[in-house]
């Protein structure tokens, strides 16, 4: 689990509550129904508008990522390539067939078939970029219905709060109707900013980074399979590999 993005959470929301209690303040005044239904169904409606259906799916199949994030071990990737080459050195490329069908990663599976199958480099490397690429370019997409919700939050904040005036306005004879609309007014606002900033743009930014150091993950297997390939010496590979570390 990924402890940092709990704290950071924790941390935001406690920061704004308790602020918002040491100026004397109550939480009880940050609730608002209508505030919430505007700003949230507001920013789902205009994201379910700009985003195809797949990408929504795909963005909320990777939320879990903010929590859980994939194991991406750079380290115990490197030791694995060297072995492959080793063994590739020791029983050629066909001693690779096994390794193949026990390996559980899709896209390092079939860069080890493609060696197997005695494929060019040339044809290695196009045939696993097409692959790396459409992976980091489904997981960026995904990210950025969050971004993009966190861009039009703040605006539709605003239009909760012009809607929460518009109210107080109308009732300008009624002293009892203008609490409701003041409120609704301001804690739209906050709604919109707050759900934007504490939430939506860090999610995003945060999905994003993972997607990146994925696609880096996948350039280092497909680097090390291009070597073995070419024929490499193992311990050549392990330190070509290395550059990937952080």
């Amino acid at each position: 689990m990924d402890v940092l993005s709990l704290i950071g959470i924790i941390l935001a929301f406690i920061a704004i509550l308790g602020g918002n209690y040491l100026e004397g303040g109550h939480a009880g005044a940050l609730m608002n129904g209508p505030a919430a239904l505007i700003v949230i169904g507001g920013t789902l409606g205009a994201a379910f508008l700009q985003t195809p259906l797949s990408v929504f799916k795909r963005a909320l199949a990777v939320l879990r990522w903010i929590f859980f994030p994939p194991r991406i071990d750079l380290a115990g990737g490197i030791d694995r390539v060297v072995g492959w080459s080793m063994t590739a050195r020791k029983e050629g490329l066909l001693g690779l067939e096994p390794v193949a069908e026990a390996e559980p990663d899709s896209y390092a599976r079939k860069g080890l078939q493609l060696l197997v199958d005695g494929a060019e480099p040339e044809s290695i490397r196009s045939i696993l970029e097409v692959d790396l690429l459409t992976q980091e370019g489904r997981d960026i997409q995904a990210a950025k219905v969050f971004e993009c919700m966190g861009g039009y939050a703040p605006t539709i904040g605003i239009i909760g709060a012009v809607m929460g005036l518009i109210h107080v306005m109308g009732n300008l004879a009624d002293p009892s109707m203008l609490g409701s609309g003041i409120a609704v007014a301001f804690v739209a606002t906050i709604y919109g900013v707050g759900f934007a900033n504490l939430l939506l743009l860090p999610v995003g930014a945060k999905l994003k980074s993972i997607a990146m150091r994925q696609s880096r993950y996948r350039e280092m297997l497909l680097e090390g399979i291009l070597s073995i390939a070419e024929g490499e010496n193992p311990r050549s590979i392990e330190l070509k590999l290395q550059g990937f570390m952080d």
